[in-house]
């Protein structure tokens, strides 16, 4: 996600708030995640409405005045005090407003499974869903198709999560679907991994390997990939025999090739040059 300064203030400012309600006791992070996210579907259906609330230019009070008229009925009180803040702000487009909304509902969801302790759970899940669309052009073109009916894909993705995933997990996953800005599935369900990682001031590193690790082996490399990048290192291992031996590990940006078939493709690289 992208933010010009006034956002990335107004991002800040917005989250602060979500800490602050969160925080209370008697409220359910997962229900005011799931809240905020559904006002994310509004505003993207309603391009007037979202205009209105993103625009800079006019009174704060007013647009909050606004929102709360609107959804004073049909969200909690915890959620409109984070809306509050978020339509209060002044950010630099109505569409980094929507994103900016859409990372706070996230991250609401990501706090209620944190407070639960299946914040590990919820991350691993969002992989190997993931990895399942990846390895699925045909699931991904259906569930990226833009003028495909979004009650469809929402079921397709129900149908492959059915009762096996946590509830905020596939509440995170259909927001990617439903909302995927330009982004392959796979690629915005890998961001939510990286961002699940992240409140715990972790990297992620994605593992390719030709065999099954043991615990001894992974605790290992997560050892070594944390003396190379300076902070923990979360590993998720995918199986594919087809690289032949070896491991490919990437990090961000950055590939460590060091399975068989990469090995070969380097030599004909080498012979062709």
């Amino acid at each position: 996600m992208t933010l010009h300064a006034a956002s990335r203030e107004a991002l800040g400012f917005a989250e602060t708030r979500l800490d602050e309600v969160l925080g209370d006791a008697g409220t359910d992070p997962s229900a005011v995640g799931e809240e905020l996210l559904s006002v994310v579907g509004l505003l993207t259906r309603e391009v007037g409405l979202r205009r209105a609330v993103g625009d800079g230019s006019s009174d704060p009070e007013a647009r909050t005045r606004l929102v709360r008229t609107l959804l004073q009925s049909k969200v909690s009180e915890p959620a409109l005090q984070v809306l509050d803040a978020v339509v209060g702000s002044r950010w630099s487009s109505p569409r980094e407003l929507l994103d900016g909304l859409e990372s706070v509902g996230q991250t609401a969801l990501l706090t209620s499974a944190e407070k639960s302790g299946k914040l590990d759970t919820v991350e691993d899940e969002l992989f190997r869903i993931a990895r399942i669309v990846d390895r699925e052009p045909e699931l991904e073109r259906a569930l990226s198709d833009r003028v495909g009916p979004v009650e469809g894909k929402r079921t397709l993705i129900r149908n492959l999560t059915a009762d096996k995933v946590d509830p905020v997990t596939r509440i995170l996953v259909e927001q990617v679907v439903v909302r995927p800005r330009g982004r392959s599935i796979a690629i915005g369900i890998d961001e939510l991994v990286k961002l699940a990682a992240a409140r715990r001031d972790r990297s992620v590193a994605y593992v390719t390997s030709a065999t099954e690790l043991t615990a001894e082996q992974r605790d290992r490399l997560a050892a070594k990939l944390a003396q190379i990048y300076g902070r923990p290192v979360v590993l998720h291992v995918e199986l594919n025999r087809a690289i032949g031996a070896g491991l490919v590990v990437r990090v961000g940006d950055e590939v460590i090739d060091g399975s068989a078939a990469g090995r070969i493709e380097a030599l004909r690289r080498q012979l062709a040059s």
